[in-house]
């Protein structure tokens, strides 16, 4: 009788693993690494990256979601406040959307002029080969949805009041204006998709498959192996020196204990 196929759950426990061994070689290595993960509206870019960062130190895998640009980042070069964010010896820095929003929700929305998308193509290939040349690993991922995925992932957070945080304006108008968004998707690809700094599509509309897909393929980018760890022994309570803490603790603020 063939062996049962592993559960969601046992594979995900493998690749977690695998990731800290990963971060062992990057802290012994000094290797720095920039992953992207861009796609629509709901594609499932911060689940991506909570599921990979969960069990890793943040202080490695810094994960970065900017907000709106101030007015002063408004009139600096675009690209400069992505930069200021970039890893450092042994990091490896996951934008949650990068640069990358100008050449689509900045297009598509008016955010921006023609000349300003025109510039940006242009110059970005440039841009990432010089980091690149700088001895950072650069890693693309376009998260790619169905058009119903997407009603139905906009449809639960209309639904389940904790996901309504999630919600704005520009989320309701990604189903409207769904191919102005495959339009402007194909031609960042046309531009931006070259040897040094490929774009890799993640088939997202099964979010637990497509978690387990990129975290595979993201380690295979990677020349790691397992590090040796000196695990130091645990030392027991001194004895010698015994305190009553309990009891020095006991007449404090303790929360309600109703569950």
């Amino acid at each position: 009788m063939p062996e049962p196929a592993p559960s969601h759950k046992q594979q995900l426990f493998k690749l977690q693993v695998e990731l800290c061994k990963l971060q062992s070689w990057l802290r012994q290595t000094g290797e720095r690494a920039i992953v992207i993960f861009e796609g629509r509206d709901t594609a499932g870019k911060g689940g991506m990256i909570r599921t990979i960062t969960e069990r890793v130190s943040h202080r490695v895998f810094r994960s970065v979601a900017l907000p709106t640009p101030s007015d002063r980042e408004r009139g600096e070069w675009y690209m400069q406040r992505y930069v200021q964010h970039f890893p450092s010896a042994g990091e490896v820095t996951l934008f949650d959307r990068s640069w990358y929003n100008r050449a689509g929700v900045e297009r598509v929305m008016g955010f921006c002029s023609e000349a300003e998308v025109n510039q940006f193509l242009e110059q970005c290939p440039g841009f990432e080969k010089s980091i690149v040349n700088s001895g950072t690993r650069l890693i693309k991922y376009w998260l790619d949805i169905e058009p119903e995925t997407q009603r139905k992932r906009l449809e639960a957070r209309v639904d389940d009041p904790r996901k309504q945080w999630k919600l704005s304006a520009l989320d309701l108008e990604a189903q409207r204006r769904w191919y102005d968004y495959s339009r402007a998707r194909d031609e960042m690809f046309r531009h931006t998709d070259t040897g040094f700094a490929p774009w890799y599509v993640v088939r997202a509309d099964d979010s637990k498959r497509s978690r387990l897909n990129c975290i595979a393929h993201l380690l295979s980018l990677f020349p790691y192996r397992e590090q040796a760890v000196d695990i130091p022994r645990l030392p027991g309570i001194d004895q010698s020196s015994a305190y009553d803490d309990r009891a020095s603790i006991g007449k404090r603020r303790f929360i309600p204990e109703p569950l």
